[in-house]
């Protein structure tokens, strides 16, 4: 049997990890487009942004990994087409793959900011190693950053750029900082946070275009005014990379469609990572994650099933972000707040919020609390499978253990 990946991040590799961890001994090809083996993304506007982390250490696996494990990997390989009949992927220069399985997993790209001086020198976007080794020569300290989209991914890079001594403005389009995915409270800490370490902010903002002749020179608003740049970031989301599937006449919907092991509607396709619209049984309901937690899960249930031993996936969401002296932990996704509780002092840089659903523990927050956020993911997961309740007093008292929470 031949198993053919497209995509080569943090699914794919897990994809082919976990077949030859089930004692697959088939033929493994992963296809990536980027000229890299598959690597570490989280540290792209962190470490490796600031010059903290060679480039060797982002790559997950060397290439005598794949030489061990026989499997072989394409790089720089653009696949334009998908033939369900074939069996076949192809693409530029007349390379083409056949599969006896296709799993693909092929990531999500930046929402690009169409404006006016779009394509001017010194704009970037942040998502790949590419990204980030075109615009780290230009992270020098005095220089002026402008960030648009005040999400995570921007704010770990304004943390980044204010240790270098650069000047840094976010531009956020929301009332508050990231609005999309986060509670208010936590907005606020983020937003004294930045603007403590020297980061303008500015909400409810309208870009209009961007000024300059080669580079970029200013960022202009809708109102007439501009800003002052000598370089851009634009974080205004992610889009996933579903239009090959959907060109294959694969289901989409925000996402390649796929059931609790990965399996799309087409005969011997899988989908995986953040390019799929799952379902999560634990949650009750439809998604798609950008997250390295759920890369990794859902790709060991597509692997499980084309092993003949199906293992559904149905994880508890959890997420971090590095911005600073401070480590954020979120677990959860709920839907609907009735209730917050808070652990500590929230005007400080070590807390944690508690986030009820009727009477359910439904998600935790945390600032420099990973004892709470083991625990509290912990007390989710048992909300969720078994309908365990905790009483929110409990998380509230700073005198009994988060360890303690968990004790039958």
């Amino acid at each position: 049997m031949k198993i053919v990946i497209l995509g080569a991040g943090q699914a794919a590799l897990q994809t082919a990890l976990s077949l030859r961890q089930g004692n697959f001994d088939g033929d493994i090809d992963i296809v990536g487009n980027e000229r890299f083996l598959p690597y570490q993304r989280p540290p792209l506007s962190k470490a490796y942004l600031k010059g903290a982390l060679d480039r060797e250490r982002l790559f997950l696996k060397p290439q005598e990994f794949f030489d061990a494990q026989n499997i072989t990997v394409h790089l720089a390989q653009q696949v334009t087409a998908i033939d369900r009949q074939a069996q076949r992927i192809s693409g530029d220069n007349g390379f083409a793959l056949d599969y006896d399985k296709l799993v693909l997993a092929t990531g999500s790209r930046p929402r690009r900011l169409d404006l006016p001086g779009r394509d001017l020198e010194n704009i970037f976007d942040l998502r790949d190693m590419a990204d980030v080794d075109a615009m780290a020569g230009q992270f020098q300290a005095g220089k002026k950053l402008v960030i648009i989209g005040g999400g995570y991914i921007g704010l770990e890079a304004a943390s980044v750029a204010r240790a270098m001594g650069l000047e840094v403005t976010v531009l956020e389009a929301a009332p508050r900082l990231l609005a999309r995915v986060a509670e208010p409270e936590i907005s606020e800490f983020y937003a004294q946070l930045h603007q403590s370490h020297g980061v303008e902010i500015i909400t409810q903002c309208q870009i209009a275009g961007f000024q300059g002749s080669q580079h970029v020179t200013a960022v202009d608003f809708a109102d007439g005014s501009s800003l002052a740049a000598d370089l851009v970031i634009t974080g205004i989301g992610i889009l996933p990379n579903i239009e090959l599937a959907e060109a294959a006449g694969i289901a989409v919907d925000n996402g390649i469609i796929v059931d609790e092991l990965g399996r799309t509607n087409a005969a011997h396709i899988y989908a995986t990572g953040d390019c799929t619209m799952h379902p999560n049984k634990l949650l009750g309901r439809n998604l798609r994650l950008e997250s390295v937690p759920h890369a990794i899960e859902q790709s060991k249930a597509v692997a499980s099933d084309i092993l003949g031993a199906p293992q559904a996936y149905a994880e508890v969401p959890w997420f971090w972000s590095d911005q600073y002296d401070v480590k954020l932990q979120i677990s959860g996704v709920p839907t609907q707040i009735d209730k917050k509780i808070l652990r500590g002092d929230g005007d400080s840089t070590s807390f944690a919020w508690f986030y009820f659903t009727g009477d359910k523990l439904t998600g935790v927050t945390t600032v420099n609390r990973a004892a709470e956020f083991m625990a509290g993911k912990q007390l989710i997961l048992r909300a969720l499978r078994d309908g365990a309740r905790i009483d929110p007093e409990a998380l509230r008292d700073e005198s009994q253990k988060p360890k303690n929470w968990l004790a039958d």
